[in-house]
Order: structure tokens, then C-alpha cells, then sequence
């Protein structure tokens, strides 16, 4: 399987696993604490697994999965939760999206 089809998984496990650990309200909520808990593992198992293959380096791969989980974690809390970014918020996830994609050529 290529590397960045891994990454897109890790990161959306790592997406969900932010989803989980908001819902779970500062963990009052345990059950969904734990399973906040558990994705965020089978993501860093999976980032790992990606790497390991050697075909994608560790920056590359970090990178990538960082900003899908932080756009992936923004835009679920716009839908799930009604948090809000600011203009300059969307701006900065735009400068980010050209950071990794400048990262990836390099």
C-alpha cells in the first residue's frame, strides 16, 4: 500500500480521535475519553507504519499528517461542535496546505 494512503488513515483516525477527546468534555466523560485515547494510538501505530516502509521520509510523512488532522480537526469542529475559526484562522490553514505540499517536492 503506498505510504500516503497510511498517512490519510493516520490522520483520520488522529481527526477522530480529537473529535472524541472534545466530546468527552475534559475526559468527565470517560468512555469517550478512552476512545480519544485509543485512536491517537492507532494513529502514531499507523504515521509509524508509513514510515517503516521506507518510501515516504519521517518530515514528509509527520508533516502530512499534521495538517490533514489539524484542517480534518478545524473543519469537524466547525460541523460537529459549531467552533468557529477567524479569516485569518482559514488563512493560516491555507499557508500551511502550501508548506506541506512545498515539503513533499522538495
Amino acid at each position: 500500500m503506498h505510504p500516503l494512503i497510511i498517512v490519510l488513515g493516520a490522520a483520520l483516525l488522529d481527526i477522530g480521535a480529537n473529535m472524541a477527546i472534545n466530546r468527552s468534555v475534559g475526559f468527565r466523560d470517560k468512555g469517550w475519553g478512552v476512545l480519544g485515547i485509543l485512536l491517537v494510538l492507532c494513529a502514531f501505530t499507523l504515521l509509524s507504519e508509513a514510515v517503516s516502509t521506507g518510501k515516504i521520509d519521517l518530515a514528509v510523512a509527520y508533516a502530512t499528517w499534521g495538517a490533514i488532522g489539524i484542517l480534518g480537526t478545524a473543519l469537524g469542529g466547525l460541523l460537529l461542535f459549531g467552533e468557529r475559526l477567524r479569516p485569518v484562522g482559514w488563512l493560516g490553514m491555507v499557508v500551511m496546505a502550501v508548506a506541506v505540499a512545498l515539503l513533499t517536492t522538495a
